[in-house]
């Protein structure tokens, strides 16, 4: 199966790739610097390309913020 592009609402492009049938993919593509997204699958539909741009930002919208990890430099005590 394709996966699909999908420009979001600010602009930023996403690839939606179908993981399984209970998770999607949202990957960054080009000049998006917002890390990737994986969701849960919508149950009433198996095909990203069936889905309009509204339904797949509001699949984007509701999906979970990634966590922030704080990074200690190797460099400081």
């Amino acid at each position: 199966m394709a996966h699909r592009a999908f420009t979001d609402r600010d602009g930023h492009s996403w690839e939606v790739r179908v993981r399984s049938t209970s998770e999607w993919e949202f990957s960054p593509l080009r000049d998006n610097p917002r890390p990737g997204v994986s969701i849960r699958a919508p149950g009433y539909e198996k095909d990203p390309y069936e889905l309009s741009v509204e339904e797949l930002q509001r699949l984007l919208d509701a999906a979970p913020a990634a966590p922030h990890r704080e990074r200690k430099s190797p460099f400081t005590d």
